[in-house]
């Protein structure tokens, strides 16, 4: 047996040698060719390249963040641009006055508040449907709903609306097509609708701060030293509201350019209460201090991201750094059912020349996004709810806007 294996084991070996070889000179002429001139030599990766690998990508990944970037802040650049235009003289002949004085003022920014903008908007439709009268050769039921649908155009085209006041639009668009539906006349119709506008700013704008007011007090005690950003009007109901019960407090002011709404706040020192004023850069200077932190909100999303002033996002951060408690303070009727991810979608600019001055870049970014993460407490007219509660009360507000 072992005399008939040696000469196979041999003949195996030699194969293989045989092999070896012919593949050694393949290669041997494969790098021939490619040494030819004009053709580039491809030399096989190597380790100590893979760090230049690395920062390349991270340039690929930095272009394409900018370019989408870019592309966003590009799509939301007639929203600036439009501001800075007139509007043509014939617009205002088709129009109703008081929607065209709205349109004005919105597109001027002479309205500071949201939900004055808010409110002043329905109250420009409230005087548009008093004022309608039916044309002899058209109908009530086609008619109004398009004399409605070319205003909420024109205040689109003045400036992108917000989502409240797409919200209130909504609102006003369903119950006008449930009042078409009642058969009713034109004095009727038009009474109803004006109804329905006045129950909506009493409900889910005036009712509902003084219940978030009420809620929010609550969680205020003797002792505390409070901080909020920017303005809002309900914050203040609330520090307003918890003064009148008596508790004993300090509110530190927190403000920021180019807007510097903070300002406004200064009239809680002609109400008797302790304020203190500084700039976001004293943040983490001050915030050893804080106990609480109330912050305005523009809009909540049902992932319970938070779409405010710009800079909101800081307080937060900085807040969530201390373990310093962040609540907001919102109506129901500025929900929404989309998931905000980012600051760059769906914003607004404002004027370059408003930060040339402080900053070498011309984006003037009027609002940001805050993630649930940093915030401890959302209060709205529903009740105090946790931010991972937002899409089962987003859900509810939703309907009750439509019904």
């Amino acid at each position: 047996m072992d005399a008939k294996a040696k000469p196979i084991e041999a003949k195996r070996r030699a194969q293989q040698e045989a092999q070896c070889a012919t593949k050694a000179a393949a290669r041997a002429d494969r790098g021939k060719i490619l040494a030819l001139p004009g053709r580039a030599v491809r030399q096989s990766p190597e380790k100590k390249e893979t760090p230049a690998i690395a920062s390349s990508d991270s340039v690929v990944a930095s272009h394409c963040t900018q370019f989408y970037v870019k592309s966003q802040v590009d799509k939301n650049t007639a929203q600036h641009e439009c501001g800075s235009r007139l509007i043509p003289d014939h617009v205002k002949s088709t129009m109703h006055p008081a929607i065209y004085e709205f349109g004005v003022k919105y597109l001027a920014g002479k309205i500071s508040g949201g939900n004055a903008r808010c409110i002043a908007m329905l109250r420009a439709f409230q005087g548009a449907i008093r004022d309608y009268s039916t044309p002899t050769d058209k109908n009530l039921v086609q008619d109004l709903p398009a004399k409605i649908g070319s205003y909420v155009s024109f205040l689109t085209r003045c400036k992108p609306l917000s989502i409240r006041m797409g919200n209130a639009i909504r609102f006003l668009k369903s119950h006008l097509s449930q009042v078409m539906g009642l058969s009713l006349s034109e004095s009727e119709t038009k009474f109803t609708l004006c109804q329905e506008i006045d129950c909506f700013i009493n409900d889910k704008i005036i009712f509902a701060d003084k219940v978030i007011a009420s809620h929010a007090a609550t969680n205020i005690r003797d002792g505390d030293v409070l901080l909020t950003y920017g303005y809002s009007n309900v914050v203040e109901m609330t520090l307003l509201h918890a003064h009148e019960l008596g508790k004993q407090f300090r509110v530190v002011i927190v403000e920021s350019r180019p807007q510097q709404e903070s300002q406004l706040l200064l009239r809680l020192q002609a109400k008797g209460l302790t304020c203190t004023y500084t700039c976001t850069n004293a943040l983490f200077t001050i915030m050893h201090q804080v106990t609480r932190v109330f912050l305005g909100a523009a809009s909540v999303c049902s992932n319970g991201t938070v779409y405010s002033v710009v800079g909101t996002t800081c307080v937060a951060m900085v807040a969530n750094a201390f373990c310093v408690p962040v609540f907001i303070c919102c109506e129901s009727y500025k929900f929404h059912e989309r998931a905000q991810l980012n600051s760059i979608c769906s914003n607004k600019l404002g004027d370059p020349d408003d930060i040339a001055k402080v900053s070498r870049s011309d984006l003037n970014l009027k609002y940001d996004a805050t993630p649930s993460d940093y915030i401890s407490m959302i209060v709205t007219d529903y009740g105090m709810v946790l931010p991972t509660s937002m899409p089962a009360i987003v859900g509810i507000s939703q309907r009750a806007l439509v019904n």
